[in-house]
């Protein structure tokens, strides 16, 4: 019996994990990676890089890609929570343009896989969020993208409810419209 549950998405190859957590008064153990069972459950990507990042409430990061080494990533959060999001950019797609979200928190201990040719970004819901996230290529800074975090083209409903202001980045806050992408 495999200790992860892999449930599929409205988007083909996004897909939202969750683990068995063995916890006891000491505290808790859980398996957040093991290739074989992953492949078993539709996700073969070879992990080349980790980062983390940390972010304060109502830090929203993103939407970033790579435009010609795109990257499929394996995302969760260890401190906190967020809302996280994926949109197809893959042109051939019958999704494309389309996204899928959901909250990742220390709590529920979700992960969200993100396949190659996906713009990702976040909505930092608590105080303070750790994120961690695995990838299958290399960052490349000159191979960076962004889009707009609110296109009306996507209609993102990012849970904004009691939040006046987001923070962005400057760079962020310069992202095209998805039908304004060229890469």
């Amino acid at each position: 019996m495999s200790n992860f549950k892999f449930t599929k998405t409205k988007i083909d190859g996004v897909i939202i994990l969750e683990q068995k957590v063995f916890g006891d008064s000491r505290g808790y153990f859980m398996e957040t990676y093991e290739k074989r069972k992953f492949a078993e459950g539709g996700i073969t990507a070879e992990f080349v890089q980790d980062n983390q990042s940390m972010s304060t409430k109502v830090v929203l990061r993103g939407l970033h890609f790579q435009k010609t080494h795109p990257q499929a990533k394996l995302v969760r959060v260890i401190k906190g929570a967020v809302y996280d999001v994926a949109v197809d950019l893959r042109k051939d797609s019958p999704t494309y343009g389309e996204y899928v979200g959901a909250v990742l928190s220390d709590e529920n201990k979700k992960q969200f896989y993100i396949p190659k040719g996906f713009a990702h970004g976040f909505l930092v819901l608590s105080d303070v969020a750790e994120f961690v996230y695995k990838c299958d290529d290399f960052y490349y800074p000159s191979d960076e993208g962004g889009m707009m975090w609110n296109d009306p083209e996507i209609g993102i409903e990012w849970p904004l409810d009691g939040i006046e202001e987001i923070k962005l980045s400057e760079k962020d806050k310069k992202n095209p419209g998805l039908h304004s992408l060229s890469f």
